[in-house]
C-alpha cells in the first residue's frame, strides 16, 4: 500500500522544509505550496491524504484556502499551523473547517502524532461512509456522489450503477454477460450495443480529462476498472 500523501502549505522555506523532511523521514509523499492560491489549487486537484496548512500566506489566506476546500465538498483532513493561538482564532480555523489547530512554535514529534490521528480518523469515516477508491477517484455508495482529482462527476442512475460495479471488481475483467446480468437484469444480447454505449458515456465523464485512465477494455472479454494502460 502506498503511503499517505501530504500536502505543506508554508511560505516560510525553513519551515516548510523542516516539516518536509520530517514528514519523509517517517515514509509520507509531500508536497509544498509556497502561497495561498497555490496551495488551494494543489488541495483541489492533488489527491492528498491530509493537509498541514498555515494561515498568514501571501496571495490568499489560510483561512480563505481552507474555506475554499470545504466549499467544494472536498474532506481531506486540514491541520491548520499559526502563530496566532487565542480561542477565537482555533475557533475561526475549525468554523470553516480545520480539523486540528497547533500553534508555532511547535515539536515536529507532535505534528506527526497530529497528522497520524488525522489519518487515521479520516480511514475510518471513509470506510463508515462506505467509499470506493482507485487512484483519484472517489465513489460514495450512500450519498452517490462521485469525484474525479476533487471535481465532482453528474452521472445518471444507470452510469453510476454500472461504474459502483466496476469499481468494486477493480482489478477484475468483466463479460458483457456479467453487466447485462448484474446492471440491467438481462440476458445479454449480441445484437445490443446497450453495454458499449454506458461504457462510452462513463470514459466521456471519468477518463477524458483526467489521468491515469481507469476504465479499460479487454479485447474479446470485457471491461476492466485498473490503474495503468491495457
Amino acid at each position: 500500500m502506498r503511503s499517505a500523501k501530504i500536502l505543506i502549505i508554508e511560505d516560510e522555506p525553513k519551515v516548510a522544509a523542516f516539516i518536509k523532511k520530517g514528514l519523509e523521514v517517517n515514509a509520507f509523499r509531500t508536497a509544498v505550496a509556497i502561497d495561498g492560491e497555490e496551495g488551494l489549487k494543489e488541495a483541489l486537484t492533488g489527491n492528498y491524504n491530509a493537509i498541514v496548512l498555515d494561515i498568514n500566506l501571501p496571495l490568499m489566506s489560510g483561512l480563505e484556502v481552507c474555506r475554499q476546500i470545504r466549499k467544494t465538498d472536498v474532506l481531506t483532513p486540514i491541520l491548520i499551523l499559526t502563530a496566532m493561538g487565542t480561542v477565537a482564532d482555533k475557533v475561526s480555523g475549525f468554523n470553516l473547517g480545520g480539523d486540528d489547530y497547533l500553534v508555532k512554535p511547535f515539536d515536529f514529534e507532535e505534528l506527526l502524532v497530529r497528522i497520524k490521528a488525522l489519518l487515521k480518523r479520516s480511514s475510518a469515516e471513509q470506510t463508515l461512509s462506505n467509499s470506493l477508491f482507485v487512484a483519484d477517484l472517489e465513489i460514495n455508495s450512500n450519498t452517490k456522489v462521485v469525484k474525479r482529482a476533487g471535481k465532482k462527476i453528474d452521472l445518471t442512475a444507470k452510469e453510476f450503477m454500472l461504474l459502483e460495479y466496476l469499481v468494486k471488481n477493480k482489478g477484475k475483467v468483466l463479460s458483457r454477460a456479467d453487466i447485462a446480468d448484474k446492471i440491467w437484469d438481462i440476458s445479454f444480447d449480441r445484437g445490443t450495443n446497450i453495454i458499449d454505449l454506458y461504457i462510452f458515456y462513463l470514459r466521456k465523464k471519468i477518463d477524458a480529462n483526467f489521468s491515469p485512465k481507469l476504465i479499460h477494455t479487454q479485447v474479446g472479454m470485457g471491461y476492466i476498472v485498473k490503474e495503468g494502460s491495457n
